[in-house]
């Protein structure tokens, strides 16, 4: 309609109404229903986000010269942690948490402090550390057996060390230089080189090639930490642990099955994939024991694995680690969810490469009764008609249950309808696709596209520990304050969807949600509450 045709101006206020209304008709939070607490709360909430975007994000914050709400969060961290509306959401029960991989899901101050309780962990640098080397040299970690144990007091940082070679870490770290800070120097030389800082996210590594150079090294680090039997063990536990404390009450985490073997205790690289996946069963079930103790037994769901595998394997490497993934989903149904391939999208092989096998690992599904159902990265990037943009593709057509990231999908009209149509949820990582360098800030973050066009999507963290985003309380806060749309029916949908969209059998799912909802009227309540 022209504005020709409008008779007078309330006529127009009609018409502009109408068309708001129409645009915002396909989100998942326009047409269902809001209880009157829901709609109070809402409202507190919205009141308290434009507030605080004046009262907070307005003031002047030391090292922060440009303070916005939905800000680059490594940046704007410490600020979001001065907020009510953070406080409010740390609440909230979150639902599921679809996209985490699981060597990046515990504080690396945590798995630092395990490390150094065993004697069998040694670490070693490619040179002796000094002032002018510390922050570009990494360490490197490794179990050892007691055979290979050194008795010598020379430290990393001692000039007679010789490059490469082994020493254990409890020297490492007191023999560590007071020049260089000391053992506290130690923890942070190690903890920098697991984790990615805001000089290095928004200034020396400010684009997607080189901050992924930057997260990788992260892995290659921590890795011989974690994937140590005993440290394992209890490393798990702590992710189901904080992941619940969160407000999260059902995880799918994907494991990297890429190495065979795990250093078991005895410093021997021969602990096999089954046995990972019985710790794992071990400490779900632990935790589980350990909430019906203290009456919160319906905080926590459970947890399962998305098989993952990095993609510069090659087409013949994945026939073996199909057969593994259905080797361990037929020893432990209720354990594996999916299989996926992971890294990053834009220099490794694209799933075209794959797909062949990948359609052969579907028919051997259906001859062994087995169902295990792709759950595959797609779309992690900038690129429009890449390799790695048309992973999106591949995806579908192979006919996976959710998307990892999907982040250009809303470059492709088509493929988003597709998905609508085929609810196919999008497992969206907002602060790892910012601090990763495919936005700059979640005002330019293509999730309002998603939502906007009725996309079901998930809200996830994916290596919370290498971002410092641990649990989803931060990725709610980013999208919650990025958008003036958005308010709390919003995320509940967001958070409802993703124990929708989870893979739990029929009746599990149905009791997720029905306990997620008592959870989320109480939260609602809370809300109210403080406000009054």
């Amino acid at each position: 309609m022209s504005s020709a045709q409008f008779t007078d101006f309330a006529q127009y206020k009609e018409q502009r109404a109408a068309l708001i209304n129409h645009d915002r008709s396909l989100r998942s939070d326009h047409s269902s229903e809001v209880s009157p607490s829901e709609a109070k709360a809402d409202a507190i909430i919205r009141e308290l986000r434009a507030l605080e975007n004046t009262t907070v994000w307005g003031s002047e914050h030391e090292g922060v010269p440009h303070p916005f709400p939905g800000m680059e969060f490594l940046t704007g961290r410490s600020i979001i942690l001065k907020t009510k509306l953070f406080e409010m959401l740390a609440k909230m029960p979150k639902g599921g948490l679809l996209h985490a991989h699981l060597d990046a899901t515990v504080n690396a101050e945590f798995v630092l402090k395990l490390a150094l309780e065993q004697p069998a962990l040694h670490v070693r640098a490619a040179k002796w550390l000094s002032a002018l080397n510390v922050s570009n040299l990494l360490p490197e970690f490794k179990a050892l057996p007691q055979e290979m144990f050194t008795n010598s007091e020379v430290g990393l940082t001692d000039p007679s060390y010789v490059s490469s070679t082994w020493v254990s870490l409890k020297t490492a770290r007191e023999s560590f230089d007071l020049a260089l800070g000391g053992p506290e120097g130690f923890d942070k030389w190690v903890i920098g080189a697991m984790t990615i800082n805001p000089s290095e996210a928004y200034q020396t590594h400010n684009t997607v090639n080189k901050i992924w150079e930057k997260f990788t090294s992260t892995f290659l680090v921590s890795n011989g930490l974690i994937r140590f039997q005993p440290v394992w063990e209890q490393y798990i536990y702590e992710f189901f642990r904080t992941s619940v404390e969160d407000g999260v009450s059902y995880v799918e985490v994907r494991i990297n099955f890429y190495p065979k073997y795990m250093f078991g205790a005895d410093g021997q690289e021969d602990i096999p994939h089954k046995k990972w996946l019985q710790m794992f069963d071990d400490a779900v079930n632990r935790l589980k024991a350990d909430l019906k103790r203290q009456g919160r037994e319906d905080e926590f769901i459970g947890a399962k694995i998305i098989y993952s595998t990095l993609r510069f394997i090659t087409a013949e490497e994945l026939e073996w680690y199909c057969e593994d993934c259905i080797a361990l989903k037929q020893e432990f149904p209720h354990l594996i969810a999916g299989f996926d391939l992971v890294g990053p999208e834009n220099v490794l092989k694209p799933l075209i490469y794959y797909a062949e096998c990948l359609l052969r690992f579907r028919e051997r599904q259906k001859e062994l009764g087995v169902d295990i159902p792709f759950i595959l990265h797609a779309g992690e990037t900038l690129g429009d008609g890449t390799e790695a943009d048309e992973n999106l593709y591949d995806a579908i057509l192979l006919g996976t249950l959710r998307i990892g990231h999907g982040f250009s999908l809303v470059k492709h009209p088509k493929l988003m309808e597709m998905c609508r149509e085929r609810n196919i949820l999008i497992e969206v990582c907002p602060i790892s696709n910012e601090i990763l360098r495919l936005t700059s800030s979640m005002l330019m973050h293509p999730l309002p596209i998603m939502m906007n066009n009725g996309l079901p999507v998930a809200l996830c963290s994916d290596d919370p520990a290498m971002f410092g985003n641990m649990g989803l309380s931060f990725d709610f806060y980013q999208v919650l304050v990025a958008s003036e749309v958005t308010g709390l029916i919003a995320l509940r949908e967001l958070a409802r969807d993703s124990l929708k969209h989870s893979t739990l059998e029929p009746a599990n799912k149905a009791r997720a949600i029905r306990l997620w909802e008592s959870r989320w009227n109480r939260f609602v309540d809370s809300i109210i509450a403080e406000a009054v």
